[in-house]
């Protein structure tokens, strides 16, 4: 059987499906309400079947839609990218690159890479998306993820992006220490008030503590609990004196050396592997291929903090 239909039709199919309805598809388009369902019913007519299940106040896909939409996405979403990159093949990187990240990286592990990126390649836009749950970065229309490597889908690309491997560190104000005394023990975390971080819906982060092959969770007293959202807002309150952090040891640096912040148990930090950047393996633009590039030049990728 010969395929009659036109790809330009199934684009307004997929419009529809993507914007949620006939008449946000039509202003995305720029065409008439009429027009959008006419195509559909051509498409549907074509294949013998119905693709969309309409009321008068919604639209949804049929079984046989959505695995339609499902195969023909990619490959339509190749063909733009194609395009971007044939408009992008001069000697200048040009055009966006759309980047979903968590926010442990905003304060400290991506500004250096991007300064860098757009010293080489200062015609592209560059918009960051903070997001700490995992997102389908192509139904989001990124296109590259920041995370850390145990949450990465399986049918990702990934490499390492930043510190190869970033300790957890505890910390605590001189005034806090003065006021509730210094842990000596992992044991003894349980007897201390603790800014805790919650995930989005889910439990608070555990606190893992590592010393040689002896591993413990301990569970202090939680004084405040924050959102991951909110991850480098802890630093704020634990100089303060609210209570201990577990962070990043890298956000604590300069704390540790100007005295706002003191060390606790750092025998017992854990490491963790640091966080990567993920894409898809079908294809790469033109912008993310150059700032592959830069995450992997020489003086990155020999970074450990």
């Amino acid at each position: 059987m010969k395929n009659n239909v036109s790809p330009n039709d199934l684009m307004v199919f997929l419009t529809v499906l993507n914007e949620g309805g006939f008449r946000a598809a039509a202003k995305r388009l720029g065409v008439a309400p009429s027009n959008i369902s006419t195509t559909v019913s051509r498409v549907e007519a074509q294949l013998g079947l119905p693709l969309l299940l309409r009321t008068t106040r919604s639209v949804r896909a049929t079984e046989q839609g959505r695995a339609l939409a499902d195969r023909i996405q990619p490959l339509l979403a190749e063909i733009d990218v194609a395009c971007l990159e044939t408009a992008n093949s001069a000697d200048r990187v040009q055009g966006r690159l759309k980047l979903n990240v968590p926010g442990a990286v905003m304060p400290d592990i991506l500004p250096p890479l991007l300064v860098e990126f757009q010293r080489r390649h200062p015609q592209v836009e560059v918009e960051i998306v903070v997001e700490n749950n995992l997102v389908d970065i192509v139904a989001a229309e990124c296109d590259a993820g920041i995370r850390y490597g145990t949450s990465i889908e399986k049918d990702m690309i990934s490499i390492p992006l930043g510190p190869r491997v970033q300790e957890i560190a505890l910390a605590a104000s001189p005034a806090y220490i003065k006021e509730c005394g210094h842990p000596r023990s992992a044991a003894e975390l349980t007897e201390h008030y603790a800014i805790r971080y919650r995930l989005s819906g889910g439990p608070l982060l555990p606190w893992t503590l590592r010393n040689g092959e002896e591993t413990v969770q301990v569970r202090p007293m939680t004084r405040l609990v924050l959102s991951v959202n909110a991850l480098n807002t802890g630093l704020s309150y634990a100089r303060a004196g609210l209570g201990l952090i577990a962070t990043f040891r890298n956000w604590l640096e300069d704390d540790f050396h100007a005295g706002i912040l003191v060390p606790v148990l750092p025998d017992w930090w854990a490491e963790q592997e640091g966080p990567r950047l993920y894409y898809p393996s079908r294809f790469t633009s033109t912008p993310l291929r150059a700032f592959i590039d830069v995450c992997q030049s020489p003086t990155r990728t020999a970074n450990k903090w």
